[in-house]
């Protein structure tokens, strides 16, 4: 396995000191929220994008790419009615593309929950016409960035659109290119009526990043979740891409936090491994 961490873990630190301290844990990989860097990421100078992959190359980390890419961003939406909308969102998306190559990477992950609500008055079937629209729109600019888009569901607590992994297929299907996967997350995998492991199995071909927590919000190990089953479903599908943690409590601190949660991770990949 090879495990990363979010950098929003860190609130408020620099940015060489978090990867100092994931490399000193064990982890080679981490993955970056947008927000933390600037408001925009057009406001990130190509400077600035080479000095945070020097300090995470210096440290012996990768940062694996970008994720909560519209948060706190306004005027974007990737499901609006309004074609003028669709282009600035798919344009952003694109820079996103760039940036995330200029600092290392090669995936992004599409949650944002709230730059994706169904618009109202529309249906369902609508917002996927959208959405899709959206996507092929930003398509040859991402491709050309060598980024894949990794699509996100999200538990109906968090999203009305995109809840399951089938939906997510749903708008891959229609995409049909090979830098478009599916992203499973644990938390919101949990909110399905299919077990984990059986969806890992299910959508393993198309599979393209895996974000590990607990439904309880917190990191693996942290809650009721047995990642035994889950890394078990892994290794059979020969997931071969990253384990990112991704917490949304930050309690009781991001150096518990991400140790923990490794040491727990490391443990369950050995039960499997025996």
């Amino acid at each position: 396995m090879r495990y990363a961490i979010c950098n929003e873990t860190f609130e408020g630190w620099e940015h060489a000191r978090i990867c100092e301290a994931i490399a000193e844990l064990g982890y080679t990989g981490l993955e970056m929220a947008p927000f933390t860097l600037a408001p925009r990421i057009t406001d990130v100078t190509p400077a600035q994008r080479q000095k945070l992959r020097q300090e995470a190359e210096s440290a012996g980390v990768r940062i694996i790419g970008l994720h909560w890419l519209l948060a706190k961003t306004e005027g974007l939406h990737l499901t609006s009615p309004d074609v003028a909308v669709r282009q600035r969102t798919a344009d952003y998306l694109v820079e996103l593309a760039r940036a995330c190559r200029d600092v290392g990477g090669d995936l992004m992950v599409f949650g944002s929950p709230a730059q994706r609500r169904i618009p109202m008055g529309a249906t369902r079937a609508q917002a996927v016409d959208y959405a899709t629209d959206t996507f092929k729109r930003a398509l040859n600019g991402i491709v050309d960035a060598g980024v894949r888009l990794c699509l996100e569901p999200l538990a109906p607590t968090e999203a009305d659109f995109i809840q399951t992994a089938a939906e997510a297929c749903e708008i891959l299907d229609r995409i049909k290119h090979p830098n478009f996967v599916l992203h499973l997350d644990v938390k919101a995998m949990s909110s399905e009526s299919i077990p984990i492991p059986e969806l890992i199995r299910k959508h393993a071909g198309v599979t393209g990043h895996f974000h590990a927590n607990d439904a309880n919000r917190r990191g693996p190990g942290f809650g009721a979740v047995d990642f035994v089953p889950i890394f078990r479903a892994l290794k059979e599908t020969n997931y071969a891409g990253w384990v990112s943690v991704e917490v949304f409590d930050y309690s009781p601190d991001p150096v518990t936090i991400a140790k923990e949660s490794i040491r727990y991770m490391r443990e369950c990949a050995a039960a499997v491994s025996a």
